[in-house]
C-alpha cells in the first residue's frame, strides 16, 4: 500500500498543491487561471520523503459534490480542514483512491460538470478547473456540461 492510499483510508491528503496517483506517483501542481485547464502539472516528487519531514502535515477532506460514474467509480470534490483548501478525487467503485488533487488556496470545490471524460470543477472562490478524469496530467480541449453532481457520501 502506498503512502497516499494509507492517508486516503482516513480521508486525509498532504497539505501541498499536488496530484497523487494511487500507484505512488505524485506531482506538484499550481493553480493557473491563465491556462485553458486552470492549473498546471509540474515536476514529480517523492511523497514518502515529504511525509518523512513532517508526517502530521495532512488535511482531513470532506466532500461537497460528487458524480457517480457507475461501473467506473466516483468523481468527488470538496474541502480540507482549513477554509482555503480544496480537493478533487477519482475513486474506484469500492471508493478506493484512483487519484486525488489538493490545492491549499483554491477554497473548497463544490460543483462538478462532466462531459465524456472531461470534468469541470468549480471552487467557492471562482477557480474553474478542466481535467481529464482518467488522468489529470492529460491536457483537455475544454470543459464539460452534462451530469452535475452534489451531495456525496464518504461511503
Amino acid at each position: 500500500m502506498t503512502a497516499i492510499e494509507r492517508l486516503w483510508k482516513d480521508f486525509e491528503l498532504p497539505i501541498k498543491d499536488a496530484l497523487h496517483h494511487a500507484d505512488g506517483h505524485s506531482y506538484a501542481v499550481a493553480l493557473d487561471p491563465s491556462t485553458p485547464r486552470g492549473f498546471t502539472v509540474l515536476a514529480p516528487f517523492d511523497l514518502d520523503e515529504v511525509l518523512e519531514g513532517d508526517p502530521s502535515w495532512v488535511s482531513s477532506v470532506d466532500g461537497l459534490a460528487a458524480v457517480d460514474l457507475g461501473e467506473e467509480g466516483l468523481l468527488w470534490c470538496g474541502e480540507g480542514s482549513y477554509g482555503s483548501e480544496g480537493f478533487i478525487a477519482r475513486l474506484t467503485v469500492d471508493r478506493a483512491l484512483h487519484w486525488a488533487m489538493f490545492f491549499i488556496e483554491s477554497n473548497p470545490f463544490d460543483r462538478i460538470r462532466l462531459s465524456g471524460s472531461v470534468a469541470t470543477v468549480c471552487s467557492t472562490s471562482g477557480f474553474e478547473l478542466a481535467l481529464d478524469i482518467d488522468d489529470p496530467r492529460t491536457p483537455t480541449s475544454g470543459s464539460g456540461r452534462s451530469r452535475v453532481g452534489r451531495e456525496p457520501e464518504k461511503g
